[in-house]
């Protein structure tokens, strides 16, 4: 079990870490999010933060604005439903 702080609260959770190449992966059981670092600690922190973004703790859903100032046409900026592409299935 690993513990970790957020804004004060005690978060217990069950990962899997393994030496990976020169690098450190490791893997939120919970969600399945997996990400990796140069050291053990760094593979913490990304995780920490990838499990966050996963759970809609960080982040938040661009402004038209934001999209505009990355060269992005907010009419343009949909989600498509249906089905995904064969290289995502």
């Amino acid at each position: 079990m690993a513990s970790s702080t957020r804004d004060g609260d005690i978060h217990e959770d069950e990962i899997r870490m393994w030496p990976e190449d020169d690098s450190w992966a490791i893997t939120h059981i919970e969600t399945g999010v997996t990400t990796q670092g140069d050291t053990r600690q760094e593979a913490l922190e990304m995780l920490d933060k990838a499990v966050a973004l996963h759970k809609g703790e960080v982040g938040h859903e661009p402004t038209d604005e934001e999209l505009q100032e990355m060269g992005i046409d907010p009419e343009d900026n949909t989600t498509r439903d249906g089905e995904l592409p064969d290289f995502l299935q």
